[in-house]
């Protein structure tokens, strides 16, 4: 644990170490209504980086039995890009990145004259960047206690709310004080008790940028997991509660080309575009359009083992192009990188595992496991898309959905009991 925790220091953004915050924020006044009360519980628990195949390459016998009493799915897959804040914030609105506006890790709002970065605790907190409703907004204005031990825009007051108890993000608080905190929750008065907990775990993201995904310490914070997961179970189990447990991940996992990297190509004249930081996916956005369609015709010529696409020419199946920008925050062209090679304009030392690549990568496919009351014993289904968990989540909470979202309860009601 000791290796892992200095590789997250190492590679983790400065925001997430800078302020040690570990102290749990209460939102005061809030308690469940009457009907809230008789209503059963979700926690739901994201494995960054935990793709579709590693708990049986890995053997976590764990999470093996777990799955095998509930319902387990092929693969889970995620949004394009497959990047952690795009998809952890998918999850939670039900809506893909375009239409929830946290298009990317790092993207430059053209209105705002603006940068979000994931690691800038300001724009992280500053709830204007994000749209949709969250399923703990959506929750709380139903008179629903959440809690969440970490989860993209959780910290910040979307709609003008937060969840009733919830972290700062900090890796300083030990695993065993997070699992602790949730029994704790859930051993509150009921009119205080969280129905929906989210709760976030790194490890295996961190192992595999820093090794790669088949690597041995890849498989240890597997086990790590696997052990984490099954102590929160057994601690939780003897509440006797109707606890509904969902575990999936945001992507998946490649083990890149850090010896073939790609170059800025001579076709962009740095002068007339905004670059933010991308290695998978590049957003070019123009300080004047008539700049658009020469740099693209000339990088069209250019291009090699990556494609270039203009933001009305994307395709259609990512819902990332033109007509699916809501906020407006992709580039006027883009930058794709064939994988596992990757971008490095900055001449950085790379990460030997990486994600963001087109969603229908193998590679790219994330987890989906549930078990519970709520939920048929024994099930397998077939890969979704990660759109559709935020109807199901909401439907065993018995929560109404009150936006336009893109996904569909249809695709996961089969599961239900």
């Amino acid at each position: 644990m000791r290796v892992i925790t200095a590789l997250i220091i190492l590679f983790f953004p400065a925001w997430l170490m800078a302020q040690a915050d570990i102290t749990q924020h209460i939102v005061p006044g809030r308690s469940n209504s009457k009907q809230q009360q008789q209503k059963p519980y979700v926690i739901l628990i994201s494995v960054d980086g935990l793709r579709y195949d590693l708990v049986d390459k890995f053997h976590a016998t764990h999470l093996q039995q777990l799955r095998g009493n509930g319902v387990a799915a092929k693969a889970m897959i995620p949004s394009y890009p497959s990047l952690t804040f795009p998809n952890h914030y998918t999850l939670v609105t039900g809506l893909y990145p375009a239409h929830h506006g946290l298009v990317d890790n790092a993207f430059y709002d053209k209105k705002r004259n603006e940068t979000y970065r994931l690691g800038n605790r300001k724009a992280v907190e500053d709830s204007s960047w994000y749209g949709g409703t969250p399923l703990w907004v959506l929750a709380e204005q139903q008179q629903m206690v959440t809690a969440s031990f970490y989860w993209v825009g959780s910290e910040s007051a979307v709609k003008g709310v937060r969840p009733t108890y919830y972290y700062r993000f900090s890796d300083s608080i030990e695993m065993d004080t997070r699992i602790q905190a949730v029994k704790n929750w859930l051993t509150l008065p009921e009119d205080k008790r969280p129905h929906l907990i989210t709760f976030y775990m790194p490890q295996v993201d961190h192992e595999e940028h820093m090794y790669g995904p088949e690597s041995n310490q890849a498989e240890a914070a597997v086990h790590f997991i696997d052990e984490c997961v099954d102590k929160m179970v057994r601690m939780t189990d003897s509440l006797k509660l109707p606890l509904n447990y969902i575990l999936l991940s945001d992507h998946g996992m490649i083990t890149a080309d850090t010896v073939h990297q790609l170059s800025m190509p001579s076709a962009i004249d740095t002068t007339r575009f905004k670059i933010p930081d991308g290695d998978v996916l590049v957003h070019l956005y123009a300080n004047e359009t008539k700049d658009v369609q020469p740099a693209y015709s000339a990088l069209k010529q250019q291009a090699v083992d990556y494609d270039v696409y203009l933001a009305n020419d994307i395709p259609a199946r990512w819902h990332y192009g033109a007509k699916d920008d809501y906020y407006q925050r992709i580039g006027d062209m883009i930058l794709v990188p064939h994988a596992p090679k990757s971008f490095n304009f900055r001449h950085r030392k790379s990460l030997i595992g990486k994600h963001g690549f087109d969603n229908a990568l193998p590679e790219m496919q994330a987890t989906f496991y549930a078990w519970g009351p709520a939920f048929k014993s024994k099930l397998q289904i077939p890969a979704f898309e990660n759109v559709h968990v935020y109807p199901l989540v909401a439907r065993i909470l018995g929560l109404t959905i009150t936006e336009k979202i893109d996904g569909s309860l249809e695709v996961l009601q089969p599961v239900l009991r």
